[in-house]
């Protein structure tokens, strides 16, 4: 089963018709040079039923934009309709909560720990010969 396979498979689950899409080509924008500028590569999508908006520009390819942004709308709908966080929203919680910086109590039982620790290892060296 081939990528549009797939999409059409998961899109027709969620009831979604190509009737029911508005799809625009635009320019695309930021860096690439002039190729990107001229080009439009960037692919729109709307949803009419739920107003859901959906832009792609990944690759340069219009066919595989194309194919992410269904993928995106799809992956949006499920998260309107089933109540739960795709894989890209976890992915993105997770980056957010590691970057997060330490309280401040968190932060001492972390470094008493590591002196703990510390003075073990100190206990394991042989003694120094004077």
């Amino acid at each position: 089963m081939d990528k549009w396979e797939e999409i059409a498979a998961r899109m027709q689950r969620l009831k979604i018709q190509d009737s029911d899409l508005i799809e625009k080509f635009i320019l695309g924008s930021g860096s690439g040079g002039q190729k990107i500028n001229k080009t439009s590569s960037c692919v729109y999508l709307k949803h009419i039923p739920t107003g859901i908006e959906v832009k792609c520009q990944s690759t340069r390819s219009r066919e595989l934009n194309r194919l992410y942004a269904r993928r995106d709308l799809c992956e949006k709908l499920e998260e309107r309709i089933f109540k739960e966080k795709s894989n890209r929203q976890k992915a993105m919680e997770k980056t957010r909560r590691q970057k997060q910086r330490r309280s401040r109590r968190s932060k001492e039982k972390m470094l008493a720990s590591k002196k703990i620790q510390s003075s073990k290892k100190e206990l394991r060296r042989p003694p120094k010969e004077n």
